[in-house]
């Protein structure tokens, strides 16, 4: 599966994700690092892929066609409970199950969001 992940994901994570067989995208320490969500967007898009942020604001795209949308948001995060909260969604899910689905994991709770919208 393509994955983007926003900076703030740990690179634990990033080698994580790979070793399970995952295209990977990371944004650290490229130009798109720290670009605003419209840039972001357009790239997950663009690659057909997951996008993995713990940035809220990805959530008003939750009615659009997309290939899947994972938010962490922690009330106190560090990098092993981003890392444990992404791992956990991702065990969770298929790969084919993320198209159009939208998941805020927080500390002990998850909503999700399916759009209608077709691709």
């Amino acid at each position: 599966m393509n994955i983007v992940v926003d900076e703030n994901i740990p690179k634990l994570t990033v080698l994580a994700l790979r070793s399970l067989g995952h295209s990977i995208t990371d944004l650290r320490g490229t130009p798109d690092q720290g670009s605003e969500d419209g840039r972001v967007w357009d790239l997950v898009l663009r690659e057909n892929a997951l996008l993995i942020t713990t940035d809220k604001g990805f959530v008003s795209h939750r009615r659009e066609p997309h290939f899947g949308v994972l938010i962490i948001q922690l009330r106190r995060p560090n990098l092993a409970k981003i890392h444990a909260r992404v791992m956990l969604a991702m065990n969770r899910s298929e790969p084919n199950g993320w198209l159009n689905l939208t998941i805020v994991m927080r500390d002990h709770v998850q909503s999700a969001y399916r759009s209608e919208a077709a691709i």
